[in-house]
């Protein structure tokens, strides 16, 4: 390796590319409710990190509160960011709905769990840290 190119854990490399793209990820349930505890969160945070391993992403942080989660993905360039993102609500909404039946229906009627919008903001101009730290101090119900 050349002595100007020092090892850095955020950057991944590809057979023709190498990359750091990280993106952070706000979904909020349909009509903005709140139906997350903290055993719902721990849980969703658990079926997200899975589906980010699934398209060869990592889920570096994750939390949320009563109405929102928030996400940091590192993920390589072949990933559509609009294909993870329906993954991850498509299959998180699917779980949740299964695991927690009774307490989700109090909250969400009908068929859908997240509301259709979310936030995507590309990571590359903000220190990483002050992302992570921003999502490490959201309220987490306790």
């Amino acid at each position: 390796m050349s002595p100007r190119w020092e090892p850095n854990a955020d950057i991944r490399r590809g057979r023709s590319v190498v990359h750091t793209l990280h993106a952070h990820l706000v979904f909020t349930p349909k009509y903005r409710r709140g139906p997350f505890t903290d055993e719902i969160l721990r849980r969703c945070e658990e079926v997200m990190r899975d589906v980010c391993a699934d398209f060869g992403a990592q889920l570096r942080e994750f939390n949320g509160e009563r109405d929102h989660v928030h996400l940091l993905v590192h993920y390589p360039p072949k990933v559509a960011i609009s294909r993870l993102v329906g993954s991850l609500k498509g299959v998180s909404a699917r779980r949740l709905r299964q695991e927690f039946p009774g307490h989700i229906r109090k909250y969400l009627w009908g068929e859908h769990f997240w509301s259709p919008s979310y936030f995507a903001a590309s990571c590359g101009g903000a220190p990483l840290a002050v992302i992570k730290e921003y999502i490490e101090n959201q309220k987490r119900l306790g």
